[in-house]
């Protein structure tokens, strides 16, 4: 089963990152589960590129604000199930050393100051590019911290509209009044928001790694806080990544497919 897989999907996208390191920062602690999997699908496509050392931060339940839509049990639920969907696949996985992977809200200090000092690291040669996976707040107060000559090698990596007009310390025109370069790229949703049967590859497969990957899309699907993810598999955000990988802005896929997703994650399995 595992070779018929593979060979349905040999054709892998070219991996031509861009210059620069990159840097994650999701919710999940939001009304909307999807970022569980997004997130082992982001983290399992970078490491299968060889790219785990260029990310240089990844933080998660950046949504500063709870909202009535979630209950607080619930809120602190998505924040332990966040938290277990960066380390787990970090550690299964391989790579990713030295990263700690930071609760925005609850570490929001910490958070701030992590990705301030990558903005700080950036330059023409290294810029930073902040995939926005979440709402906004996060980069804002990070931005805002951080060294203003830095802002112009800063790159926001944006794909909802959802996520920009969310936030509720930064509009996303603040956002933007920093300096940095928009990187909007279509609605990812449209390819990686689908069926829960055309992720099966996954949860059939013999290796665990991938069976764990499915497992996160699977309880953002049997979320019992929203009804719009019943029967989907969402890992919508890694697009984000997957557009990075495959060259962003000289080239990258816009619109990233599953297949895409299952051609480099079996390749790397099958390598290693």
């Amino acid at each position: 089963m595992g070779q018929t897989n593979i060979k349905e999907t040999k054709t892998l996208p070219e991996i031509q990152p861009p210059a620069g390191r990159i840097a994650i920062v999701a919710d999940g602690n939001s009304p909307d589960p999807d970022d569980l999997g997004g997130t082992a699908v982001s983290l399992a496509l970078l490491r299968a590129a060889n790219l785990d050392n260029r990310l240089v931060h990844y933080s998660h339940s950046c949504d500063l604000v709870r909202g009535d839509r979630i209950s607080e049990r619930a809120e602190n639920e998505r924040h332990a199930l966040m938290q277990s969907s960066c380390d787990v696949t970090a550690r299964r996985w391989g790579g990713f050393s030295g990263l700690t992977f930071l609760d925005a809200s609850w570490q929001k200090e910490k958070t701030v100051n992590d990705l301030k000092t990558a903005i700080n690291a950036s330059s023409e040669k290294d810029p930073l590019w902040i995939i926005e996976a979440g709402e906004p707040d996060i980069i804002g107060m990070a931005l805002d911290a951080s060294e203003k000559s830095k802002h112009k090698y800063v790159k926001v990596v944006t794909h909802h509209p959802a996520n920009d007009n969310a936030g509720d310390f930064y509009t996303w025109q603040q956002i933007l009044d920093f300096g940095v370069e928009e990187v909007r790229i279509p609605d990812q949703n449209t390819h990686l928001k689908v069926a829960l049967p055309e992720w099966d590859w996954a949860k059939n497969h013999p290796d665990s790694r991938l069976q764990q990957i499915w497992l996160q899309g699977k309880i953002a699907e049997v979320d019992d806080v929203v009804k719009f993810q019943k029967g989907k598999w969402d890992c919508s955000d890694a697009g984000m990544i997957l557009y990075w990988i495959t060259g962003a802005t000289n080239g990258g896929l816009e619109l990233g497919t599953v297949k895409d997703v299952k051609a480099l994650l079996l390749d790397f399995i099958d390598k290693n």
